[in-house]
């Protein structure tokens, strides 16, 4: 979700068709989740319906760097050899 957030802020049903493999309760109670722990944050407009957009706080942006790092990782991953995944990305 992070990662989706990071391009700017999204609506809850842009980042239900962005990420659909999520159902509208674990995405809801994610970004509930991201926002107690101030990743995120919430901002909900005026007139109906409601319109509420997430975007990441400066504590969510500056993860912004380690998920770029876990992305690589994750897909050095998936191009090796299973017997040789963990020596080969730790240069053994």
């Amino acid at each position: 979700m992070l990662r989706e957030l990071m391009g700017g802020p999204l609506g809850f049903c842009e980042l239900r068709e962005r990420l659909p493999e999520l159902s509208a309760k674990v995405l809801s109670q994610r970004l509930r989740e991201l926002g107690e722990q101030g990743l995120v944050s919430v901002e909900r407009g005026r007139g109906f319906p409601v319109r509420t957009s997430y975007s990441p706080t400066g504590s969510g942006r500056a993860l912004r760097q380690l998920l770029i790092e876990l992305h690589a990782t994750g897909e050095a991953l998936l191009t090796m050899e299973p017997s040789m995944g963990v020596r080969r990305l730790m240069g053994n």
